[in-house]
């Protein structure tokens, strides 16, 4: 059985979990909160990201970490609770590793980094353009994470993936989920936007990559499943692959927007509707690697697999 040699934070959320099933057994030291055990996981230290404190955080042996962990996206939040756990305890982890002698640090961040929308496909290479508070948290970590490794002989990785999807995914995802089974009639036949979408699994594939290419020392990758579908597809695979026929009402989208902005749900259905879509290219030529897991396939894991 391999020594543990990655520290992997955020070990009991969605990306976490698999992950672990991932990564080689007994590989893997989980950095959670009061050291909650992690599902298949030998080793687990405790780490509260609010603390920003990590000067007793035992990084012996360690020479990868994945930050998973950090708040996730709430427009009710403060900006001072992003920045407090988004960004600076990112920075302090990042400057513990530096000094621990760690390897590699990958930070795992957001697409929000580049945008909210896109008129072409966002790429690895476009100026940040984070547009609210979680966004910017996270490009301030981003920078934080570089200015620390270069003045170090720590290297850093950072991945900002679009919506990520998968058995029992939280969130927007786990919502359309339960519609699809539901199979609602909705006025939602008529979208014929683009967006990219990753998978749990091709997710999880491209990190364990990052974790062992020497290439991807130093790189910000995007990451999608390199197909892009409409919000209609999207919700028409998925009734699909619940077993049930799709009844989409094909409503026009300037219609849908009206209506949703006498109803104050303007923000959400600009997301519905909207295109947000990353090229993968950089990533792809890097790192050798694709997409494992079809898009098709990806959506049916999501009815065959746990349960949301």
């Amino acid at each position: 059985m391999p020594k543990p040699s990655i520290l992997l934070t955020g070990a009991t959320g969605f990306l976490g979990r698999s992950l672990i099933r991932a990564l080689p057994k007994g590989s893997i030291v989980a950095a959670t909160r009061a050291g909650k055990k992690a599902d298949d996981c030998l080793y687990t230290v405790p780490l509260d990201l609010s603390a920003e404190d990590f000067t007793s955080l035992d990084l012996s042996g360690i020479q990868t970490i994945i930050h998973v962990a950090g708040l996730a996206h709430d427009p009710s939040r403060p900006e001072a609770d992003f920045l407090r756990i988004n960004t600076r305890a990112t920075a302090e982890l990042a400057k513990r590793a530096a000094h621990c002698g760690v390897r590699r640090f990958i930070l795992i961040s957001s697409i929000g980094v580049n945008g909210n929308h896109t008129a072409a496909p966002f790429t690895a290479f476009d100026l940040p353009a984070p547009y609210d508070a979680y966004s910017h948290s996270k490009h301030e970590a981003e920078r934080a994470l570089q200015n620390i490794a270069r003045a170090s002989a720590m290297e850093y990785v950072i991945l900002r993936p679009p919506l990520v999807y998968g058995p029992g995914a939280p969130g927007n995802f786990g919502r359309l989920l339960n519609l699809a089974r539901k199979n609602l009639p909705l006025p939602l036949g008529a979208i014929r936007n683009r967006r990219s979408l990753v998978g749990i699994d091709n997710l999880t594939d491209f990190i364990v990559r990052c974790a062992e290419h020497p290439a991807a020392a130093n790189q910000t990758f995007l990451v999608s499943d390199d197909h892009d579908v409409s919000s209609t597809e999207l919700l028409e695979t998925m009734v699909r692959a619940a077993g049930k026929k799709p009844r989409l009402i094909p409503v026009p989208p300037a219609l849908l927007k009206f209506c949703a902005a006498l109803l104050g749900k303007q923000t959400a259905i600009d997301k519905l509707c909207g295109n947000l879509q990353v090229e993968i290219t950089h990533s792809k030529k890097t790192l050798g690697w694709n997409p494992p897991v079809s898009f098709e396939e990806g959506i049916r894991r999501c009815f065959t697999q746990g349960k949301s």
